[in-house]
């Protein structure tokens, strides 16, 4: 990210699955940047609904060294928990953004809440972004922190940005099935990177196609490219 920093790239925000969204000290770094995140995490989550207050505990006994890490006295509670005691006037409906099946749309939840960035020993503020949604398979939960607030983005911009990894999954799923990067079979170190970076070329290409196309033809895929470079590819060979 620095790198990319140095170079001049800009980010509009960062995203990234509940893996990366566990680490307390990665988002604290992203903020330190300057940048603003939406990092997914866990159901199991804990957070303080208010901010708690950090005290040394007191030495039990005569034997062995003073405590010297602070500790919460109040106790946290899992977000998978918290929704349990919201009402139905706390989610607000919100359509995020037109989709090539409709709307995409969801009831919405945001939540100012502390946490305890143990390897920092500090209490850290976060906005908690709840998404739910009705899908084929039932109710589907999504929880989020953000270092942005109510203040300078709206809920809708907040949930459009927790939805965007469908993008980067997609992008993903086009370049395994479609693309191939899954099926190449090298040994070497080199040569992945070879494949890998001639996928990212042509992820790039076909980008710029469906930008460049976009008035005309708004859901031109990477499957439509492919089978029209195919088809053209085999004409002028016959």
């Amino acid at each position: 990210m620095l790198h990319q920093l140095d170079l001049g790239t800009t980010f509009d925000y960062i995203g990234a699955d509940g893996f990366y969204g566990n680490d307390c000290n990665l988002a604290r770094k992203i903020d330190q940047l300057g940048l603003t995140y939406m990092l997914d995490i866990h159901s199991n989550q804990p957070v303080y609904l208010e901010k708690p207050e950090l005290i040394l505990p007191e030495r039990k006994g005569n034997r062995g060294p003073k405590p010297k890490r602070l500790t919460v006295t109040e106790e946290s509670v899992k977000v998978s928990d918290y929704i349990k005691g919201l009402d139905r006037e706390e989610w607000e409906e919100i359509k995020v953004r037109k989709t090539a099946k409709g709307t995409l749309r969801g009831v919405y939840h945001f939540k100012k809440v502390y946490i305890l960035n143990k390897q920092e020993n500090q209490i850290e503020q976060r906005l908690l972004v709840i998404r739910r949604m009705k899908t084929k398979s039932g109710m589907e939960i999504k929880y989020s922190f953000t270092n942005a607030d109510l203040i300078q983005y709206t809920p809708k911009a907040l949930a459009y940005m927790q939805a965007q990894g469908y993008f980067i999954e997609h992008c993903i799923k086009e370049a395994k099935y479609i693309l191939g990067m899954d099926q190449f079979q090298t040994r070497k170190w080199l040569a992945w990177y070879h494949q890998v970076a001639l996928n990212i070329m042509t992820m790039c290409f076909m980008l710029k196609e469906k930008l460049f196309c976009f008035k005309n033809l708004p859901l031109l895929s990477a499957r439509d490219i492919k089978d029209w470079l195919c088809f053209n590819m085999a004409k002028e060979l016959t």
